[in-house]
């Protein structure tokens, strides 16, 4: 038996989220049967993030065990046979003891909002469109508070699977990435954050309570408050998924 790594990438605009759902289209359940396909053989993936319906990926790890020998370039053989919002960066055996998941340091999320007036066609699917002004200092101001370890309750669903809500956030901050979108006027704006390991919606929610903080309808103060183990309730709104997306998993 040996163990090999995907690196993958995928648009999860049409994807109910990476796991597999009786019934529904999943990132998982195409890749395991385009596996099984080449290999002639089932796989089991596992995954360094698990992510959820319309959130998008460009820098997943999969990993899963096979028997006898891979077969020569087999990420192009499987970039043949799944689909196209589906990429397969690189394959290739790894340690026998690497797992996608438990072997994994920490994950980078990256969250994307269109800050304009008018709609980018190109973006479509891809950022949260934000026509309202939004204070960028007072949003990475919010993104410092986030660095270290706080009890993160209100960044949650109230019915959750989790019963340890304490998280370690790593690095967090908002930039302006440096490609110009095509709308005049506009500015991609980008939370990075990057932890070990993260609860439900929580990237999502951030955003969403932050976009409060740099329009002004909540204060930094306010904001640093639900660090604290606040209710859900006291957030903001989760942000929409397709401005989501995994960019890298760190070992």
């Amino acid at each position: 038996m040996g163990i090999a790594r995907l690196d993958l990438a995928y648009h999860g605009g049409r994807f109910a989220g990476w796991e597999t759902q009786a019934g529904q289209r999943t990132v998982q359940a195409a890749l395991e049967s385009a596996l099984e396909q080449i290999l002639g053989e089932p796989v089991a993936l596992t995954v360094a993030g698990r992510t959820d319906a319309g959130v998008h990926a460009t820098g997943q790890v999969a990993s899963f065990e096979y028997s006898g020998k891979l077969p020569d370039s087999l990420a192009n053989r499987l970039n043949g046979v799944l689909p196209r919002d589906i990429a397969v960066t690189a394959a290739a055996p790894d340690g026998d003891d690497f797992d996608a998941r438990r072997s994994a340091l920490a994950r980078v999320y990256r969250y994307r909002v269109l800050a304009s007036p008018v709609r980018d066609p190109f973006e479509q699917g891809r950022a949260l469109w934000w026509r309202y002004p939004l204070d960028l200092g007072a949003m990475e101001q919010a993104a410092a508070a986030v660095v270290g370890k706080h009890d993160l309750t209100a960044f949650t669903p109230t019915r959750s699977a989790h019963s340890i809500f304490e998280r370690n956030i790593d690095a967090c901050s908002w930039e302006a990435e440096p490609r110009r979108p095509a709308v005049a006027g506009a500015t991609m704006l980008a939370l990075s954050v990057e932890a070990p390991a993260f609860m439900r919606s929580q990237v999502r929610v951030m955003v969403g309570t932050m976009l409060e903080v740099g329009g002004g309808r909540r204060s930094l103060d306010d904001f640093r408050s639900l660090l604290e183990g606040a209710p859900r309730e006291r957030a903001g709104d989760t942000a929409p998924a397709h401005g989501l997306y995994l960019v890298g998993v760190r070992y």
